[in-house]
């Protein structure tokens, strides 16, 4: 029961999620880091510190998850 819950969350969370970032490159961010005080750079940077951050909260997650299931005994 719960792997069917949990396969139909993530099914949920792939499609409500929209495909709206594009991947920014080195070059794109050093550009935006040159011209200092615009607003532009701030929101470009910010956006890819944003898109960094988010691999790290899921795979720090399952870590958790996984050390919790382990140490219950359950595994």
């Amino acid at each position: 029961m719960h792997k069917k819950l949990f396969a139909l969350l993530l099914l949920v969370f792939i499609l409500a999620t929209p495909n709206l970032a594009e991947a920014q490159c080195a070059m794109c961010k050093a550009v935006a880091e040159t011209s200092s005080g615009n607003k532009a750079a701030t929101g470009l940077n910010n956006g890819i510190l944003y898109l960094m951050f988010i691999p790290y909260v899921l795979m720090a997650s399952v870590a958790v998850a996984w050390y919790f299931h382990r140490k219950s005994g359950k595994a």
